[in-house]
């Protein structure tokens, strides 16, 4: 599975952005995926998950803010961002979870800088 995030830029603080994945190769073999983040000195974190069956799971920073979405083929993925803030600031990665080889695949991140 290969994974190209896009979407990603400067805002600013309270303004809205959105990210998108596109995935190609063994889809038909993914069974979730979602967005990380990581920032400069931070670990990698959960920004929100999506499954086959539609179910949704968001970091806490992000509930309320952030909605995960998906086409029904695997091939696209968006995370809608609102009410974005500096804290936002930070790399944002694409994953895909296959059921053919259980191998997580990551995308190779776009960055997202929310400042004044």
């Amino acid at each position: 599975v290969q994974l190209v995030e896009s979407g990603g830029g400067l805002v600013q603080p309270g303004e809205s952005l959105r990210l998108s994945c596109a995935a190609s190769g063994s889809v038909y073999s993914v069974y979730r995926m979602g967005w990380y983040r990581q920032s400069p000195g931070n670990q990698r974190e959960l920004v929100a998950t999506i499954t086959s069956g539609g179910d949704t799971d968001y970091g806490d920073s992000v509930k309320g803010r952030f909605t995960i979405v998906r086409d029904t083929a695997w091939r696209s993925m968006y995370l809608q961002m609102t009410n974005l803030n500096p804290d936002d600031t930070a790399v944002y990665f694409c994953t895909a979870h296959s059921a053919l080889d259980h191998q997580q695949y990551w995308g190779q991140g776009t960055q997202v800088t929310v400042s004044s």
